[in-house]
């Protein structure tokens, strides 16, 4: 059992045994903080031992429905740096950062942006490219520029079945990336990772990554 409470622009999820670590997580373009996969993660986390704040962006914040702007995503990752700092502020451990898709993506941009924010991050889905249109595209259409410029520890998860990227479309583009980083691949998954039954293995992939088991600091 643990304690959900409204915290930060979304719900904090407090273990009755903590280990003092967080997760900030967020979500994809469609969805809120209360998508299944989001929940079912977070009382994963939870039963582990992890804090987790589930969260929306700003775009979600402001309107109940509808795609995010991509005028507005600069705003989505302040409000996401906001929730991370707020998080390092309650607890003794290491904070890190994630979310869904849309979500996952605009935390590796903002990891980019300010390497030492988190102390790693957990991407689930990366939406590599639009459903179903492959990447055999110019690099400039497929959402991987920032990764060069990406070294804080990253683990991605992915389904064999999300059209936003195939595994050996990830591979190829993870490539790019200047840091430590891990990929799970889910066999049969969609861009849902399996929904709401996920979080288990969500949370198993992320405490068997060294990084989440390193001492803080």
């Amino acid at each position: 059992m643990h304690a959900v409470t409204p915290f930060e622009g979304g719900f904090l999820h407090t273990p009755d045994t903590a280990n003092g670590h967080g997760l900030v997580l967020t979500h994809g373009a469609g969805s809120n903080c209360n998508a299944p996969l989001l929940v079912a993660v977070a009382d994963a986390f939870a039963a582990a031992g992890i804090a987790v704040l589930r969260c929306d962006l700003a775009f979600r914040q402001a309107r109940p429905h509808g795609p995010p702007f991509p005028a507005m995503a600069v705003q989505d990752r302040a409000g996401l740096a906001r929730a991370v700092r707020a998080l390092r502020d309650r607890l003794p451990g290491k904070v890190f950062l994630g979310g869904h898709s849309y979500g996952g993506r605009q935390s590796s941009m903002l990891a980019a942006e300010e390497p030492e924010l988190a102390a790693g991050l957990l991407l689930l889905s990366y939406p590599l490219h639009p459903p179903r249109r492959p990447a055999d595209r110019p690099t400039a259409d497929l959402r991987t520029a920032h990764f060069p410029k990406l070294t804080t520890p990253a683990l991605f998860v992915h389904g064999t079945r999300d059209p936003f990227g195939s595994v050996d479309e990830m591979r190829a583009a993870l490539a790019l990336i200047g840091g430590p980083h891990e990929m799970v691949v889910i066999e049969g998954a969609g861009h849902d990772l399996g929904g709401k039954g996920s979080g288990a293995r969500v949370a198993e992939a992320f405490l068997q990554w060294p990084i989440s088991n390193r001492p803080a600091g």
